[in-house]
């Protein structure tokens, strides 16, 4: 399906996980895919080489390009590139994220500050470059929460700046109305990619939790892409989640076995 033919996406944090998942969905529905991954080198910059190709060997284009959102110069000549490069954009996907597994009292001031400039100054700037060409397409953002912004988990700090970036969502639905670029986000569930490795160590029973609670990643490409498509004109300042209902059944004890599976 050529939904977004010849349109540009960038997805933010792109080489691995939920962000592979999505500019791989939008490739398929025709658009163009400018891959962020943040450090030059290492396994982050392989599999984004890895993504392009894939890409490249379907219908559309791909542009690979090193910067960190955190760095306002790294974020504008990530945008330079795209103008220069790609000519347009139509789609800013904002996925990138980065925060250690601790408890927010045990935060070290770095990690503190690393976990606002990423997850949240870092999205900011983004919109702010992107609002240029953005603005000749009508174009749409969506930026990619967790379940983390309303439920506690004792050690995932980066659930506050999810929370914050949901008002950004709904605040910039409004500022953004008159320039006619629509923004979203979607909420996603447990998805098992890298980090789930790390926080199955922090949250007593996960593994416990039925198959059929899991997210895949490509659900919430699947979201995104709804929010970017004509479909979804008439959804504005929304937090879409998808978690397979797991939020529904949180009164649920996992290691009950009677009160986890659903129908049971």
């Amino acid at each position: 399906m050529q939904l977004m033919k010849d349109k540009v996406a960038l997805v933010t944090g792109s080489s691995r996980g939920i962000g592979r998942a999505i500019a791989r969905a939008f490739a398929l529905a025709g658009a163009h895919i400018v891959v962020n991954h943040r450090r030059t080198g290492g396994s982050s910059h392989a599999q984004a080489e890895e993504l392009c190709r894939e890409i490249e060997r379907g219908a559309s284009r791909s542009l690979m390009v090193q910067a960190d959102i955190a760095q306002k110069d790294s974020v504008t000549g990530l945008f330079s590139e795209i103008k220069a490069k790609m000519g347009r954009l139509d789609y800013l996907i904002l996925n990138a994220a980065k925060a250690p597994f601790k408890p927010i009292e045990k935060l070290f001031e770095r990690e503190l500050r690393q976990l606002v400039e990423t997850n949240y100054i870092g999205n900011i700037f983004c919109i702010q470059a992107a609002l240029p060409m953005l603005e000749k397409r009508g174009g749409k953002i969506v930026f990619i929460s967790s379940l983390g912004s309303r439920f506690y988990n004792p050690s995932y700090p980066l659930g506050s700046m999810k929370a914050a970036m949901e008002s950004v969502v709904r605040d910039c639905a409004e500022s953004l109305r008159g320039k006619n670029i629509s923004v979203n986000a979607v909420c996603g569930g447990i998805v098992k990619t890298d980090s789930f490795k790390i926080l199955r160590q922090y949250w007593d029973n996960i593994d416990m939790l039925p198959d059929e609670l899991f997210v895949e990643p490509e659900e919430i490409a699947e979201a995104a892409l709804f929010l970017c498509s004509e479909a979804a004109r008439g959804i504005t300042g929304q937090t879409l989640v998808v978690d397979r209902g797991l939020s529904n059944a949180l009164y649920r004890m996992p290691g009950k076995q009677e009160n986890v599976i659903p129908g049971e």
